[in-house]
């Protein structure tokens, strides 16, 4: 079945009426007739069983036929603090991240990044949510993961030192401290929440891991191989979820 993320204001009318490129996905690419079904996301957990009644310039009319609770969020909720990447890195970074089940994504600038200017990764937004909206229609999400506002590293460091959440830094120079370790000790599971932080295409500084320490964040090791900076987050999230009993 077709899904589609809507405004919740969408949903409350009756019938529920599609315009724009939504629109046009129905009729004109997808060519659905009266009576084919469609499920609408609000963005806050509810699916609802749709079908088509009708269609025209107008827009693409539907009669809602169920309202559930959405299946396929994940339990645990990680929010990755990605600095900012080069070409359509970032990108690529967003829609797995979303098939993965990360809840939340921060654009982060660093010492070390090439994209460092918070209002030239601002402008990138409405691409960023629409990349985030189409993995998450495609991979089955009820909820629509969140994108924050870019920060400096050292405002997500300071900013999030009085939460509960797990903290944690994949960083290539920690030899010790393995992800997993720090996941068992900590008895993550369902409900938990954890912050992710993964620098950019040359790496966190030493500085940075030390500040990083300070402000209560964990180094952990993914491994003795070398990840790239759009592969890291991914990897952290996967190996947590997977613990979580969530893959």
């Amino acid at each position: 079945m077709h899904r589609f993320f809507v405004l919740p204001e969408v949903v409350a009318a009756s019938p529920v009426t599609l315009t724009g490129d939504q629109a046009h996905q129905v009729r004109r690419v997808l060519r659905l007739q009266p009576g084919a079904e469609v499920a609408l996301l609000d963005g806050s957990g509810w699916v609802y069983r749709c079908a088509v009644a009708s269609s025209d310039q107008a827009g693409v009319r539907l009669d809602v036929l169920e309202r559930s609770q959405g299946q396929g969020e994940p339990s645990v909720h990680i929010v990755l603090h990605q600095a900012a990447l080069k070409g359509d890195h970032f990108n690529w970074v967003l829609q797995k991240g979303v098939e993965v089940g990360i809840s939340a994504f921060v654009p982060t600038v660093c010492a070390r990044n090439v994209v460092d200017d918070l209002q030239a990764i601002e402008v990138r937004r409405d691409r960023w949510e629409r990349i985030i909206r189409e993995a998450a229609e495609q991979c089955g999400r009820p909820r629509l993961p969140e994108l924050r506002r870019p920060q400096l590293l050292l405002h997500s460091l300071e900013a999030g030192e009085q939460s509960s959440a797990l903290r944690l830094i994949p960083w290539e120079g920690e030899h010790v401290t393995r992800l997993g370790q720090v996941l068992a000790a900590c008895n993550v599971a369902a409900g938990s929440r954890i912050e992710l932080f993964v620098g950019p295409e040359g790496g966190f500084t030493g500085d940075e891991i030390e500040r990083a320490r300070r402000h209560g964040v964990q180094p952990v090791t993914l491994g003795p191989r070398v990840l790239r900076a759009e592969t890291a987050g991914i990897v952290a999230a996967t190996a947590i979820l997977f613990h979580a009993g969530e893959l």
